[in-house]
């Protein structure tokens, strides 16, 4: 009798919600297919243009893919270390070149998680201060080559993620 008294209770607004219960819902920005679609596009061409050929990989908030383009003439092999790059983002939530240097001294055992790398070439999706997803390239010649193809892609569509 209790329980439904509080109910009707709350529904008219007698009694506010507590912070508890206002924790069952919440409300979370998602990275859009057509959003990760572009940047995993743009990552592929700025490397392209620069003369190399590479994958991208975007992973949303929780390092599911939600775009994954293998770019001419490269390996098929780029296309999970890309993903695993992008996923190493979201683990750690800074730069997967940042995460390898800070934790040099566990990066081999992080890289036996499933489907996670810990190498350079992977940076953060963000807007309005929210982690939307991660993106990952790989396949130019070092990891400072696939991280700049991958903030340009970012800095092309930045009027479309938000602050």
């Amino acid at each position: 009798m209790k329980y439904w008294l509080t109910c009707v209770a709350l529904i008219f607004g007698l009694i506010p919600a507590t912070a508890s219960q206002a924790a069952d819902v919440l409300d979370v920005k998602m990275i859009g297919s057509d959003l990760a679609r572009d940047i995993a596009a743009g990552s592929v061409t700025s490397c392209f243009e620069k003369g190399y050929a590479v994958s991208a990989v975007v992973v949303d908030r929780n390092g599911d893919t939600m775009s994954a383009i293998r770019g001419d003439f490269s390996s098929p092999f780029t296309i999970e270390i890309a993903g695993g790059k992008a996923r190493a983002v979201i683990l750690s939530g800074v730069s997967s070149t940042e995460f390898r240097a800070s934790r040099e001294d566990i990066r081999q055992e992080l890289n036996h998680l499933p489907g996670v790398l810990v190498m350079g070439g992977g940076l953060a999706i963000e807007s309005g201060g929210s982690r939307i997803g991660a993106v990952g390239v790989s396949g130019a010649p070092g990891a400072d080559i696939d991280e700049a193809c991958a903030q340009d892609a970012l800095d092309a569509v930045i009027d479309r993620i938000g602050f």
